[in-house]
């Protein structure tokens, strides 16, 4: 990686070596959580990327101890409290999660997801969007969305089942307990776990080689694994935002989302 961002953003930065770019989520205070800010500037650095010819392979991390907690849920209370009125769940979705993992899925070059700690709910689908997924053996990955209430969004429920099927993705979604990153590793979910003090080194090699292979390949590559995998994307992603803005509206989604900002365990009623 660059020492210096080659381009600063509010929540972002974007190194830039030859033909490799590196996009660092840069809200370590908040474990990278995914605010507005986060996913306005993330969609406008995927979308120049895409774009430009000279890059030819991009890499995702987090900056700091996590890769990506999920939803900012401080913000989304916030931004309810002041209208009103719930949290605009499939709104959020719609607007800014689909555009970006639909960006990362549809751009010709291959795209890396460097797990450097939690990915958590949005975090896990975020990191699974990419064409290889790796992390550091301190990592973990977490459909935590049950933990409130909700249910896996941000193009999770289709992106787990297609790499580890269904009972594996029904024991994510439905038990909501953290997968460390070699038990992913061992049942695919991603592609690789390497140690903590070896990951650095090893992410940046992966990237630099896919930066400096035969680009249009992959970019067929893809073509290829989205139209048999994923060719339905955007009716699915529509789906989750749907039952996802039903759920927002739950008793249960306002109890786990209050748990969760108090620090104690959910009293859920099935309302």
């Amino acid at each position: 990686m660059s020492e210096d961002p080659q381009a600063r953003y509010e929540t972002i930065e974007l190194h830039r070596t030859g033909a490799a770019a590196t996009i660092v989520l840069n809200r370590p205070r908040r474990m990278n959580a995914w605010s507005n800010a986060l996913s306005r500037d993330l969609l406008d650095v995927l979308r120049d990327l895409a774009a430009d010819d000279a890059v030819r392979a991009v890499m995702l991390t987090g900056a700091g101890r996590a890769f990506c907690s999920g939803a900012d849920l401080k913000e989304g209370t916030e931004a309810a409290r002041a209208g009103g009125g719930t949290m605009d769940t499939d709104g959020i979705l719609t607007r800014w999660y689909h555009p970006i993992v639909t960006a990362i899925r549809e751009m010709p070059k291959p795209v890396i997801s460097a797990v450097n700690g939690p990915a958590a709910g949005a975090g896990l689908s975020l990191a699974l969007a990419a064409d290889l997924v790796v992390a550091k053996e301190s990592a973990y990955f977490v459909l935590a969305f049950v933990n409130i209430g909700l249910v896996p969004d941000g193009g999770a429920s289709l992106f787990v089942p297609a790499r580890v099927g269904f009972a594996r993705a029904a024991e994510m979604a439905m038990l909501g307990e953290p997968v460390p990153a070699q038990r992913a590793a061992d049942i695919g979910l991603i592609n690789a776990c390497w140690p903590d003090a070896e990951f650095d080194a090893n992410a940046e090699a992966l990237l630099l080689r896919l930066s400096n292979g035969p680009t249009r390949s992959y970019a067929g590559t893809k073509r290829e694994l989205n139209h048999w995998l994923y060719s339905r994307m955007a009716e699915h992603l529509a789906l989750e935002a749907s039952i996802q803005g039903d759920l927002a509206k739950s008793k249960d989604f306002m109890e786990g989302v209050t748990a969760f900002l108090e620090k104690r365990p959910p009293g859920f009623t099935g309302e």
